[in-house]
């Protein structure tokens, strides 16, 4: 079972995909976290989470923990199956969350109400890809999987 966890073909595109969405998720993340790029910090996240979607604060802990910790094995292609599954649910849940994106665009100038969901899909499109295909090329995954 662990074989199949980790198993990956050589691919570098697969590589590519793993580091793209680790780099987006930790931004996100950390913002969330450790308040880093203009962030609310743990808090004010819980907070604004809290007065804008009614999200409870252990429900917020767990999307900041997986936005951070999903990045982390993402970034090392360490367990990747598993992490592109908590940023997945993070993505599903996103868009739903007290209807706060009703468009399918982004709101790149600002000039509709709420903000889109394009981004979501582009997001989970990639992440389902590493889901059925694994770390690939220099991840972890692939050299623990090799070793065995």
């Amino acid at each position: 079972m662990l074989r199949k966890l980790l198993s990956t073909p050589n691919d570098a595109t697969l590589t590519l995909a793993r580091i793209i969405l680790a780099m987006i998720f930790f931004a996100h993340g950390s913002q969330k976290m450790f308040g880093f790029f203009g962030g609310r910090g743990v808090s004010g996240t819980i907070e604004i989470f809290q007065q804008t979607m009614g999200i409870p604060a252990p429900l917020t802990i767990l999307a900041m923990t997986a936005e951070v910790f999903g990045a982390l094995g993402l970034f090392l292609g360490l367990l990747s199956r598993i992490a592109a599954s908590g940023v997945l649910v993070v993505m599903i849940v996103a868009p739903f969350a007290n209807h706060l994106y009703p468009h399918f665009f982004m709101n790149w100038q600002g000039r509709q109400m709420g903000e889109g969901y394009e981004y979501h899909l582009l997001a989970i499109a990639l992440i389902v890809t590493i889901l059925v295909r694994g770390g690939g090329a220099l991840s972890l995954d692939r050299a623990i999987a090799s070793e065995r």
